[in-house]
């Protein structure tokens, strides 16, 4: 599939998704949205073959600086809950994609870039990436998501302070509050997040995708996690991964899946 605004570039299966409107700092505007939905509905990423998904953004300034605001200008209550709809739909997407996604944030990550960041299932940062959720400098809040998932994330109290203030954090404060899993030398970073999608590659394809739908499920519905817990266990413990990861276990021999 072509895009306009995406570059995708496949690498050992390893799908590099590169938000690619540099000159307005990769701001996520409707087109590049659209795009975003199209290739994580697509059936490229979901192919066996593929190990999971890395995004990042063009240049070395950002990740994706925020929203296109000039696309704002003519909303009103309605059009405006529409794109906040259409905005969270597609982050439940990347969030709820049954392969590993990581954020590559090698920059500004605000506003849409943060809460884009935020539906990755992990993030690497350089030391150059900065943090934050400016919209209330506009008179308007976070639509993507970012209200909530900046709790998950840093906590109440500091996402009361930083979604109220507007203020940026940067990438080691991230790293201390546990919103980023590593921060790396902007030149690794590419490499860092293909060294973990390459481990997360030799687990069992089916066991991943319930970890993912479980985690998920911890923030979407706490009250019933363990019961699914429960569930997804039963349909790993009847899987082909399941039978080969133990008696590779018990042979003392890497195990080779199926994801079946």
């Amino acid at each position: 599939m072509q895009y306009d605004n995406l570059l995708v570039e496949e690498k050992d299966g390893i799908l590099v998704l590169t938000i690619n409107r540099e000159k307005a700092l990769n701001a996520l505007n409707r087109q590049t949205m659209l795009e975003l939905f199209q290739f994580f509905s697509s059936d490229d990423p979901r192919s066996s073959e593929v190990k999971g998904v890395v995004i990042t953004g063009a240049g070395s300034k950002a990740f994706v600086a925020g929203a296109d605001i000039k696309e704002f200008l003519d909303l009103d209550p309605k059009t405006g809950a529409e794109m906040a709809k259409k905005g969270q739909d597609i982050f439940f997407m990347i969030e709820q994609f049954p392969k590993p996604v990581i954020a590559a944030v090698n920059g500004f990550a605000l506003g849409g870039g943060c809460e884009l960041a935020m539906a990755c299932h992990l993030r690497v940062a350089s030391p150059s990436a900065r943090f934050g959720q400016p919209e209330v400098n506009l008179g308007i809040i976070p639509g993507y998501g970012g209200t909530q998932r900046l709790i998950q994330y840093i906590g109440k109290t500091r996402a009361m302070e930083y979604l109220m203030t507007a203020d940026m954090f940067d990438a080691q404060q991230a790293l201390d509050w546990g919103l980023v899993n590593y921060l790396v030398p902007q030149e690794e970073l590419l490499e860092k997040a293909f060294s973990l999608i390459n481990k997360i590659a030799t687990k069992g394809p089916v066991a991943i995708q319930e970890v993912i739908k479980l985690v998920n499920a911890h923030f979407a519905d706490p009250g019933s996690g363990f019961d699914k817990e429960v569930e997804a266990f039963g349909v790993t413990a009847g899987t082909e991964d399941f039978r080969e990861g133990a008696a590779a276990f018990i042979e003392k021999r890497p195990a080779h899946f199926k994801g079946k």
